[in-house]
């Protein structure tokens, strides 16, 4: 356990406040929970010739990279994502921690239904295995290491902690 929790603090962590809600996950769902990017769609058509009038051609690339947006905002609504309350973190690549009203238990798994922006934001799903849970007046700080992740999803999460990072000297510099 000690060397697990050693190797998650080989990433760089940062506090943010971010979009957040948080799911037990039953014993039963255990075996298919992987993390996931939500909104990864793609249309499957034939091929479409380029039109010669190259005005044309951007006029309709744009109109099809704001379609693209609606329907990623549309799936995000869909999905509850716009809703979702924001919550202080502190978070890495290995796992983060954050404030709960629910008390959880070593081992528990929880889907973390995120929102990271790097600058762009990322929708994802996300699963921690919880290594600590501290009460702290009426709440608990939850600790939970990431399972399930591909290294893609962890790279967006890094991406997010160095943004974060650029954005917090930033603004020390301004003051």
């Amino acid at each position: 356990m000690e060397e697990s929790y050693q190797k998650m603090r080989e990433f760089s962590r940062v506090d943010a406040v971010i979009p957040l809600q948080v799911r037990l996950i039953c014993p039963e769902e255990r075996q298919k929970i992987k993390a996931r990017i939500f909104g990864e769609v793609s249309f499957f058509s034939a091929p479409v010739d380029e039109p010669a009038d190259k005005a044309l051609a951007q006029w309709i690339k744009l109109i099809n990279s704001k379609l693209d947006y609606l329907i990623s905002l549309w799936s995000l609504r869909q999905e509850g994502f716009c809703e979702l309350p924001l919550t202080e973190v502190n978070i890495s690549g290995g796992g983060m921690s954050f404030i709960s009203h629910v008390c959880y238990s070593k081992g528990d798994i929880l889907e973390l239904k995120m929102v990271l922006e790097s600058p762009q934001s990322i929708a994802m799903f996300v699963y921690g295995e919880v290594v600590k849970c501290e009460r702290i007046n009426n709440s608990y700080k939850i600790a939970v290491k990431f399972i399930n992740i591909d290294e893609d999803i962890r790279d967006y999460i890094v991406r997010f902690v160095f943004h974060r990072q650029r954005q917090l000297i930033r603004q020390k510099r301004e003051i």
